[in-house]
């Protein structure tokens, strides 16, 4: 998969470094945010050798570091760095069809209407979301569950989502997709997105907000689910079995 276009700054360089930037850049993708030895376990380089790509990611500005979460971090001394794609550097990724897409919904709009754009939207995330039990009661372990079977089903379809336990104020999980393959297309047909937070509460069983969104230059849109729980606990859709 093309992850960056040749032209960017952050890819010239040799092919090899090319090839090691564009695995770095997927698993960023991926991950939603993720340290340098973890990319360097993933990919068996050193760390020394992911920070310098690292390091030319974040100055092209298609990258960010930021200090880990007190709960992703264990042992003693000092945080290490997560990183992650900036809005910037999703906006490199490769939109194939975009314009047939928008013009294909265009017409839809003409023909049919809102409301047939609206069918469109439904009927499309209802069917990345089929096989996903829906959830009949407020049991937190039910809840969890569903929403890890939603990450998955999303990453499938391209969405690279990951379900993670939050605390605070609001205990809850939060449903955050790094990458969205329609995201220009939902630029002018919020449509999309909207059908999505509706579909996400039916499946789960509870009312859930949009907190943050890529279409609105947020680096992922991150839905919250409510839970009663306290405990802090990031699920996946491997660890959950949602992605098998």
């Amino acid at each position: 998969m093309k992850i960056l276009p040749d032209e960017s700054p952050a890819l010239r360089v040799s092919a090899q470094d090319g090839h090691t930037r564009r695995s770095i850049v997927h698993l960023l993708l991926e991950s939603g945010s993720i340290t340098a030895a973890e990319i360097g376990r993933h990919l068996g380089i050193s760390a020394t050798g992911v920070r310098r790509h690292l390091d030319a990611l974040v100055d092209s500005g298609d990258a960010e570091a930021n200090p880990s979460a007190p709960w992703q971090h264990a042992g003693r001394g000092r945080p290490a760095k997560r990183y992650r794609l900036t809005a910037a550097g999703r906006a490199k990724l490769d939109h194939t069809y975009d314009d047939l897409a928008s013009a294909a919904m265009r017409q839809l709009r003409e023909i049919g209407g809102d409301e047939a754009v609206r069918t469109f939207a439904r009927r499309r995330v209802q069917a990345i979301l089929d096989g996903v039990v829906h959830v009949d009661s407020d049991d937190d372990a039910a809840v969890a569950d569903a929403a890890a079977q939603v990450a998955g089903a999303l990453t499938r379809a391209g969405y690279a989502t990951t379900a993670t336990r939050v605390g605070g104020p609001i205990q809850g999980i939060e449903i955050c997709q790094h990458h969205c393959p329609v995201s220009h297309v939902a630029e002018e047909f919020p449509e999309l997105c909207q059908a999505e937070q509706q579909a996400f509460s039916e499946v789960l069983g509870t009312h859930v907000q949009r907190l943050a969104s890529i279409v609105n230059g947020d680096c992922a849109c991150t839905t919250h689910v409510p839970l009663t729980a306290t405990t802090h606990e990031a699920t996946t859709p491997d660890e959950q079995g949602a992605s098998a």
